[in-house]
């Protein structure tokens, strides 16, 4: 995998800012507005045609794919709203991805205290 460089690393910062910016401010879909959702990090290919958001949804699986469901059929204004705000050649197609990290993260939490807990005992 290449590493990538200055300039794609700012353009990912950029458009990951702007499409929170947009999702938080702009989206009016109940789905994705009734659920906490946060950008976590956004790959965009050094070609500018694509993109991959990774997306994180507060709260039960449910919700998280009702949330990804909204952004997908939102993902034309999406893609019309980030072309208006970030001067790109392209404005990359926008793919949405179901990020569990950081659930993945406290659950992994959680279980380390439950066994240095019985250590404790």
């Amino acid at each position: 995998m290449r590493k990538n460089s200055i300039k794609n690393t700012r353009i990912n910062m950029e458009v990951q800012r702007e499409l929170s910016e947009i999702i938080r401010t702009e989206i009016k879909d109940p789905r994705v507005n009734g659920a906490m959702t946060s950008v976590v990090a956004v790959e965009v290919t050094p070609d500018l045609k694509y993109c991959k958001a990774y997306i994180s949804v507060l709260g039960d699986e449910e919700r998280a794919k009702d949330a990804l469901t909204g952004l997908k059929s939102a993902v034309g204004y999406i893609r019309r709203e980030l072309a208006h705000r970030v001067n790109l050649r392209n404005t990359p197609e926008i793919t949405f991805v179901l990020d569990q990290s950081i659930e993945y993260g406290v659950n992994m939490s959680r279980l380390i205290d439950e066994v240095t807990k019985d250590l404790k005992d």
